[in-house]
Formats: C-alpha cells, sequence, structure tokens
C-alpha cells in the first residue's frame, strides 16, 4: 500500500509539472490537461504497451485518472505565483516520484519475465518517458538529453535494484535498495548542482 500511495504522489507531482509548463506556454484548460497527463502517465503507458501489459494501468485503475484531473485542478486555481513556492519542493517531490516510478517500472517488467537489462530500461522509460512527451509537445530539448543527473539516476538506481534481486534478496528490500539509490543520486545532483559532461564538435 505504501508503494501505492507513493505512485499516486509521484503521479500528482509529475502532473504538478506538467501544469506549471502548460501555464508558462500560456495553454488553455485542455494544453493543461493533456501536458499534466502525458508527464503523469506517458511514461508508463508506453512501458505497458511495449510489454503487451494491456489494457494500460490507468485504465485498469482509474484512479490515476482522478488524482491527474484533481491535480490540475487545483494547481491551476491555488499556484497562480510558483516563484512563492520553496525553490526546493517540485525538485525534491519530483526526485522521490521518480525514484518510486522507476521501481514500478522495473517491477511491472520483471512480472512479464524481462530480463533484467529490459526491467532497468523499463524503469527508466517508465519514470522518464512523459518527461521527455512534455518536452517535445513543449518543443524544448527533454531534460534527460541534456546535462542533468536524471535518467542516469534512474539506471543506476535500477542495476541496483535487479541486482539485489539476482543475489536472492527478498522483492520488498530490492526495491527499497532502488528507490534509496535513485533517490540519493538525484536529491545529490540538485543539492550540489551535479551535471553530466557534454558532448560536442568543433568545426
Amino acid at each position: 500500500m505504501l508503494i501505492y500511495f507513493l505512485d499516486m504522489f509521484g503521479t500528482a507531482i509529475f502532473a504538478i509539472s506538467g501544469v506549471l509548463l502548460a501555464g508558462r506556454l500560456k495553454l488553455d484548460p485542455f494544453g493543461v490537461m493533456v501536458l499534466a497527463s502525458v508527464t503523469a502517465i506517458g511514461g508508463g503507458t508506453i512501458r505497458d504497451m511495449a510489454l503487451g501489459a494491456t489494457p494500460v494501468f490507468w485504465i485498469v485503475d482509474t484512479n490515476y485518472v482522478w488524482v491527474i484531473i484533481f491535480t490540475c485542478l487545483i494547481t491551476m486555481l491555488a499556484i497562480r505565483r510558483p516563484a512563492n513556492l520553496p525553490w526546493y519542493f517540485l525538485p525534491v517531490a519530483d526526485a522521490i516520484g521518480l525514484a518510486v516510478f522507476v521501481a514500478i517500472g522495473i517491477e511491472k517488467a520483471l512480472q512479464y519475465e524481462a530480463p533484467p537489462m529490459i526491467a532497468v530500461l523499463m524503469g527508466v522509460l517508465t519514470g522518464c518517458g512523459g518527461g521527455v512527451i512534455r518536452d517535445v509537445l513543449a518543443r524544448e530539448i527533454p531534460m534527460v538529453l541534456r546535462t542533468e543527473v536524471y535518467a542516469t539516476a534512474c539506471i543506476i538506481g535500477g542495476i541496483i535494484h535487479t541486482g539485489a534481486l539476482s543475489l536472492n534478496i527478498a522483492p520488498d528490500v530490492a526495491m527499497i535498495f532502488g528507490i534509496a539509490t535513485t533517490l540519493t543520486i538525484r536529491l545529490a545532483a540538485i543539492r550540489w548542482r551535479l551535471s553530466l559532461p557534454t558532448f560536442s564538435l568543433r568545426y
């Protein structure tokens, strides 16, 4: 149940990030809902389609849809000035949601008998896929393709998760290890502004 509630929390946080971007782009309410939805459930949707897990999770459990709807409404009404929020609120909350999404994606892939490497990729897709779709719709370079330590944290956390399972560690404990690893790396990157080196060509 704790993982389920954290999953709903992550869904809400990812939806908020979509709403804030939509507000910056001055979209109408439908546009707000679209950006919030693809951010919150886009990665998991692609994951389920890739694994053949149909109907996809938010069709089976409509709580995800209701969480997105209520989050959009509350955010549009309550957060008129995002600058009033502490700077660390959304990044930290996003890191928690990201870590949980990665673990859930891995567990879902393993349920469908995917090998560990594919399970890690499905975890990364679950955590990062929605943000990529959101940024593409907003005509921005996706954050995971820039220097942010974001997808890297997901990959390392996923490797720890699947590695622990390969050592016959209890699934719940392995999941906690993976979540803690992803969360720690992401929070460290936020705290100390860590980034990856860039690749550039000189002509």
